[in-house]
């Protein structure tokens, strides 16, 4: 299998107040009074060393995604730091993930089959292309798509970019939001017909259906969802295999992927010591979301299909809970025990992974490892012991089982076999 490291280079400063400060960290909090122009030099710099600390220890991927307006994530432009990773790693078999550039607050679209091309072009062959929905923060309050028509300006955004992609000769393009009186993308990306393709989603069947009906990878990212713990997000991963085969679709494992939040220590006593300040304030700050930012008026309602979902009871609404963001007075072992995060050691934690994705037949694993306020050098340990441990005992699942590996660039798709040079921790 295949193991990303996703790194949202957030804001890991905030106030100790942010919470009950401030109204939301998406889309509404102001800069002058929550962030710097030198915090956020100093939040890039540490990001991209971290970053490539993972792709020298044994990563298969680094994973980059774009958000707007907000302390959660401090890209606005993954394609900027991607550019800088694709070249710091030519000597490493690691795939560059953009997970990546959202579709709807990409206009006019072609504009992001250009980058993905220079991208493409830049790493050698080693992209992989997003193509997220995106948040309603991002979409609609903070680039003023109408709600109703952000899954429509989605898939003609799609439909735009692989054309250009794909077409012999220049092209008129006249869509129902985008009219583009030629169309002829320079330069091409060196993957043909284009790189593979990933749709990132947290459940929708919608997104489901059209992740499948293009036969294209499909991650799950509950674990930036809230309360959704491991188990519901295994189950998704379930539903959407089970979607993909009424569409016909082979039950591939490659084809699907799950995100997990993992921490890696000595023991959970040295782990909640060194790391439970860093993960409360990942859930109590940079995921304090307003929750009417997060269904704007307009916004159409897709319910998730619960046979699709998951085979077994759901467990009874807690009132409690209706904020998935909601995690004031949580202790560490709340959530251990709730499964938002995977901790231990790392034979504790290769444990708990292995079984996860051999459990829901999941080819790829993706991991935030840098969480919340982690500093640099903590990070890094973490990275250590899930790179040298965690990584070496899921790297040969499903790779005995003869299926290919469609949605990884063609020349990675062999298990890594270098030997990661060690890099310094400061």
């Amino acid at each position: 299998m295949k193991v990303s490291l996703l790194h949202n280079v957030q804001h890991r400063e905030l106030a100790p107040d942010f919470r009950d400060k401030y109204h939301s960290v998406w889309v509404d909090p102001p800069w002058d009074e929550c962030a710097s122009a030198e915090q956020y030099a100093r939040f890039y710099h540490s990001s991209i060393e971290e970053i490539l600390f993972a792709a020298r220890k044994g990563f298969d991927a680094v994973a980059l995604n774009e958000h707007h307006q907000n302390a959660f994530g401090g890209l606005p432009n993954p394609n900027i730091i991607g550019a800088i990773l694709a070249n710091a790693t030519r000597d490493l078999p690691v795939a560059i993930f953009q997970l990546g550039s959202t579709l709807p607050t990409t206009a006019p679209p072609n504009r992001l089959a250009e980058e993905y091309a220079m991208l493409d072009l830049l790493s050698e062959g080693r992209l992989m292309a997003g193509m997220p929905v995106g948040t309603p923060m991002d979409v609609s309050l903070c680039y003023g798509v109408p709600p109703l028509e952000h899954r429509e300006r989605y898939r003609e955004s799609h439909d735009l970019i692989i054309k250009a992609w794909t077409a012999k000769e220049p092209f008129a393009w006249n869509g129902k939001y985008f009219q583009l009186p030629c169309v002829n993308v320079w330069p091409r990306p060196l993957q043909q017909p284009h790189p593979p393709v990933w749709v990132p989603g947290t459940g929708s069947t919608s997104t489901w259906d059209f992740a499948a009906s293009h036969d294209y990878g499909y991650m799950v990212l509950t674990a930036f969802s809230g309360k959704m713990g491991i188990a519901d997000s295994a189950r998704l991963v379930r539903g959407f295999q089970e979607r993909a085969a009424a569409h016909g679709r082979d039950r591939n494992p490659f084809r699907s992927g799950l995100a997990l939040l993992p921490v890696v220590g000595e023991s959970m006593a040295q782990i909640e010591r060194d790391y439970f300040k860093h993960v409360d304030y990942f859930f109590n700050g940079a995921l304090h979301i307003a929750p009417q930012h997060l269904m704007p008026p307009g916004t159409p309602v897709v319910w998730r299909d619960p046979a699709a979902v998951a085979k077994q009871p759901q467990p009874k609404p807690d009132p409690k809970a209706l904020n998935p963001f909601d995690f004031k007075g949580w202790k560490f072992k709340d959530y251990v025990d709730n499964g938002v995060i995977v901790a231990g050691t790392p034979k504790d934690v290769a444990d708990q992974v292995e079984e996860l994705v051999k459990t829901f037949g999941c080819g790829h694993l993706m991991v935030c490892m840098q969480i919340g306020s982690t500093p640099k050098e903590l990070a890094l340990e973490s990275l250590a012991g899930f790179a040298e441990t965690v990584i070496p005992r899921v790297r040969p699942l499903f790779e005995d089982q003869g299926w290919v590996n469609h949605w990884w660039p063609e020349r990675l798709r062999k298990p890594r076999s270098d030997a990661p040079a060690e890099e310094a921790r400061s």
